[in-house]
């Protein structure tokens, strides 16, 4: 059995004892989205004077372990438990048992099916994080101005985990954008990456072994489309092939800046971890939330933009 590793954050103000506690549980801090959106949680705790505990596993698969760390968690008796599921329904038991026990649920970055959720007996207070229909619509929006709507080829889509609505979402956003716009851009394959940098790298070089003509690949995370990325670069085809990945992560910045990957969709997870932790305070108050799900925005990252440096939410790009 692969080791757990469990990493742990606390608040470091000195609150009075009797502030309120928050568990949050996260995917792995070893991908560099989840890491944003820790520092997000980290100054939103900040802002809203209240403590937490924050564990992850040690990857974005890790699905069983994800479910022992929440067990193991609500022993602490959080006075609210923030989660970024894996899939739809790993955790449900777990949370299950945090709504009988009185403790309120939220769903960070859009993992939780609210019907499935219903389902199983789970009350979700709300879910926050992107639109993801929406930003995979976006990476199509983008990719048809830069092609042009009359542009004809196959295109590639590598998704997420199987059976994770974000990386779903994030396909079909983009896939249906695409046929809307650009119907000569044809999806030849929609194969399911896991979130995998490695992976996502083979996949690609299958599909360009099928199709040498490719002109695009959208991965639904960033990882998986740097992955991409090197696969194109390997084969000598940075100038055919156009990569956009969903993230806007720091490793992804860093390869738009360096002229590789040509675009993200940035979630701004560093936004959604700190409006989560100050919603979640206020909600405790007594404040409804403003709706079942609380959208934060994208906006897609080219090289143009991060050297322009003038649009306003770059601010939230960690």
């Amino acid at each position: 059995m692969k080791k757990l590793l469990l990493t742990a954050a606390l608040s470091l103000l000195a609150l009075p004892a009797s502030a309120e506690t928050y568990g949050v549980l996260m995917k792995t801090l070893a991908n560099p989205f989840w890491g944003a959106m820790e520092l997000g949680v980290r100054e939103g705790a900040e802002a809203a004077g209240v403590e937490y505990y924050l564990q992850a596993v040690e990857s974005d698969q890790a699905a069983e372990p994800q479910l022992n760390v929440c067990n193991t968690m609500l022993e602490r008796q959080p006075d609210a438990m923030i989660t970024a599921a894996i899939n739809s329904t790993i955790l449900l038991p777990c949370l299950k048992r945090a709504n009988d026990m009185g403790i309120p649920v939220v769903d960070l970055d859009g993992n939780l099916d609210h019907k499935i959720a219903m389902e199983a007996g789970v009350d979700i207070a709300f879910s926050i994080g992107s639109d993801n229909v929406a930003a995979g619509a976006q990476g199509a929006e983008w990719l048809v101005s830069q092609l042009g709507a009359d542009a004809a080829g196959p295109v590639l889509v590598i998704e997420g985990l199987s059976g994770n609505v974000t990386g779903q979402k994030r396909a079909t956003g983009f896939a249906e954008k695409l046929a809307e716009l650009a119907p000569g851009l044809e999806v030849v394959a929609s194969l399911p990456g896991d979130w995998d940098r490695g992976k996502a790298a083979n996949i690609t070089n299958d599909i360009l072994t099928a199709h040498p003509d490719l002109v695009a690949v959208f991965a639904a995370n960033d990882g998986m489309a740097l992955g991409s990325i090197e696969t194109v670069y390997a084969a000598g085809l940075q100038d055919q092939v156009v990569v956009i990945g969903v993230d806007g992560n720091s490793d992804a910045v860093k390869s738009i800046k360096a002229g590789r990957l040509n675009a993200s969709v940035a979630q701004l997870p560093y936004l959604v971890g700190k409006q989560a932790v100050e919603m979640v305070a206020k909600m405790k108050m007594g404040e409804e939330p403003a709706g079942d799900w609380i959208y934060v925005p994208t906006m897609v990252l080219t090289k143009e933009v991060l050297d322009a440096g003038t649009e306003p939410m770059l601010e939230y790009v960690k």
